[in-house]
């Protein structure tokens, strides 16, 4: 496993010690079904992230109000939202989840570096709709049974997004009972961002279920693009994170198709 991967993976572990996920609250979740929302949406359907820190760029955004950012980017038009949960390098939040949760009636995952059930558990009492797990976490052998957690999570009234970045780990993420398959833009050793990275996976692989493309995106024309080769929806953070009129920038977005 790469630096990158274990200094994710001792993040979530850190994460559990200090109780992070220990959450006494439940919420409910949005009750509307993210891929009917993909499928039936006329425009470009982005699932927007409210993060306010990444390994790879360090302070995207000062911490402010996630609420605020939220509504904006629904205004915008995205479909769903991800609010990075992990405090770690990300400088994320549950308690950011469940401000946004109580407020906004959109799908919403929990996105997180999952490695216990116990933050399943968390995603279940905030209010999310999805979770987030990742192929190469099970594929290099760090964790066992992603069936085992898919099934979890399902239990607990979750759907499952599985993120793949390599062909074998796309091929293997639909061999699972996921709900979307996400094909992660970035290369989790090296933190290199390619977009042709989902060109290439939707070349060459069929793939049976609501695909999304994740990471690099940044203009309409990368919209226009990744459509092109065959991506459903499209997962977007940073760029709009950056933006100074964050409303704009997701319509603009949201407009490209």
């Amino acid at each position: 496993m790469s630096d990158v991967l274990k200094k994710l993976v001792k993040n979530s572990q850190t994460a559990i010690s200090d109780g992070i996920y220990e959450i006494s609250e439940r919420l409910p979740n949005s009750g509307m079904d993210l891929v009917d929302s993909i499928r039936n949406n006329p425009h470009a359907s982005l699932i927007t992230e409210i993060k306010f820190a990444s390994p790879s760029l360090g302070e995207i955004r000062k911490v402010s109000d996630p609420v605020s950012i939220a509504k904006a980017m629904i205004r915008g038009g995205a479909v769903g939202l991800s609010v990075l949960t992990q405090p770690y390098l990300f400088s994320g939040s549950p308690k950011y989840f469940m401000e946004v949760r109580r407020q906004v009636k959109v799908p919403m995952l929990m996105k997180d570096i999952v490695i216990d059930k116990i933050q399943i558990d968390a995603a279940k009492k905030i209010g999310a709709d999805y979770m987030l797990l990742i192929q190469s976490l099970f594929d290099m052998g760090h964790l066992r049974e992603i069936d085992e957690f898919i099934s979890y999570g399902h239990k607990n009234g979750l759907k499952v997004l599985v993120e793949a970045h390599t062909e074998s780990e796309f091929v293997n993420s639909m061999k699972t009972d996921a709900d979307i398959i996400g094909i992660n833009n970035r290369n989790l050793d090296t933190l290199e961002i390619d977009i042709n990275t989902t060109k290439k996976l939707l070349e060459n692989q069929k793939k049976s279920k609501i695909t999304l493309s994740e990471s690099g995106i940044n203009s309409p024309d990368d919209i226009k693009f990744l459509k092109k080769c065959g991506a459903d929806a499209f997962l977007i953070g940073s760029s709009i994170m950056k933006s100074n009129n964050i409303e704009e920038n997701v319509r603009g977005l949201v407009n490209a198709i």
